[in-house]
């Protein structure tokens, strides 16, 4: 929205200082509305407003002032942030749709962790009265009774010790290997490698595009969007291939070298190259991907509603289950 609203005010003829204290008292993020006041400031005092801009990050990221440097040098800066509006459109439908996704597994997944919480705090212990001083316990319902008892009388010592795993754990997942080995995997990853490597195409194409199209050299180009495209993979591979560009190979070339890249991609980047119409081209495949991730992301969800749906209920069917089985046994033993 920013972009889109300093976009207007520039192609309107409005100075950018003016239309940045415009801005100012319309923003209600205060870190964006503080950011925007320094900018003005830097601008009023004689800076360029791609240093401007670039003295802000992480608010304004790198391809953001990529594209304010590549419109401002080339006098249109008014067409260069409306297309980086458009480009931020893009990637947060993208981030809504897997977000859409993966929100129903994550809600169903909480509640089971809730539900066995509760089951254990307050169910187990009537369950636990009316089969006391029976000796004849199958180890499953005495695991599930000695889970709740320490979940009860050592809650000071079972919570810091679940949150201390949990932390561990994280750091485990962040840690150089892990973070390495889910790099090279994680477009491979089965159920949800496809959507991830669409996702990251598409932000490639897309970025590549715009930046192209905004008067960014192809270089400059590749230098953003590599990083941005979210995989470590395809940054690596973008950095060689500029590599060969620089050296006088054609961008198609170079990046189709590591083998990493759709041969769609390629093609669709050696027709605009021959063409002359390269952001055409890759705007083409952007937008392909990214109506390829909307469907995924919309059967990911129709598929993992059921799965998680009744993992949930086994999870509880066989607390109940644990849980009932020893009343059983104690009922027909008295019959007998």
């Amino acid at each position: 929205l920013f972009s889109r609203q300093l976009a207007a005010m520039i192609g309107a003829g409005i100075p950018v200082t003016q239309a940045m204290s415009t801005l100012v008292a319309q923003t209600t993020n205060p870190t964006l509305a503080n950011s925007i006041k320094e900018i003005a400031s830097d601008v009023e005092g004689g800076a360029a407003l791609s240093d401007a801009f670039s003295a802000q990050k992480p608010v304004f990221s790198d391809l953001f002032c990529s594209m304010v440097a590549a419109g401002e040098m080339g006098g249109m800066l008014d067409k260069t942030l409306l297309a980086m509006s458009n480009q931020l459109h893009k990637d947060k439908q993208l981030k809504d749709s897997i977000k859409s996704a993966t929100s129903y597994p994550k809600m169903v997944g909480g509640l089971a962790i809730i539900i066995v919480i509760f089951m254990l705090i307050f169910m187990v212990p009537t369950f636990q009265g009316m089969t006391e001083g029976a000796t004849d316990i199958n180890p499953i319902t005495q695991l599930i009774y000695n889970m709740s008892d320490a979940m009860r009388t050592r809650w000071y010592i079972i919570f810091p010790a679940i949150a201390a795993i949990i932390f561990l754990v994280i750091q485990i997942i962040k840690s150089p290997p892990v973070q390495h080995f889910w790099e090279n995997h994680k477009m491979n990853t089965p159920i949800v490698g496809e959507l991830i490597s669409k996702t990251i195409f598409a932000r490639f194409c897309r970025i590549f595009a715009t930046l192209v199209a905004g008067g960014v050299t192809a270089v400059k180009a590749l230098e953003t969007a590599g990083p941005t495209s979210g995989s470590k993979l395809v940054e690596d591979a973008v950095t060689k291939a500029i590599e060969e560009v620089e050296n006088g190979r054609t961008i198609h070339e170079a990046l189709d070298e590591s083998k990493i890249f759709p041969p769609m991609v390629i093609s669709m980047i050696a027709i605009g190259e021959e063409a002359g119409s390269l952001p055409v081209m890759l705007d083409k495949v952007a937008e392909f991907y990214e109506e390829d991730v909307d469907a995924l992301a919309k059967n990911l969800g129709s598929v993992l509603e059921p799965i998680m749906l009744v993992l949930l209920g086994s999870v509880v069917g066989f607390l109940i289950v644990a849980l009932y089985l020893p009343v059983f046994q104690a009922t027909t033993s008295y019959q007998a």
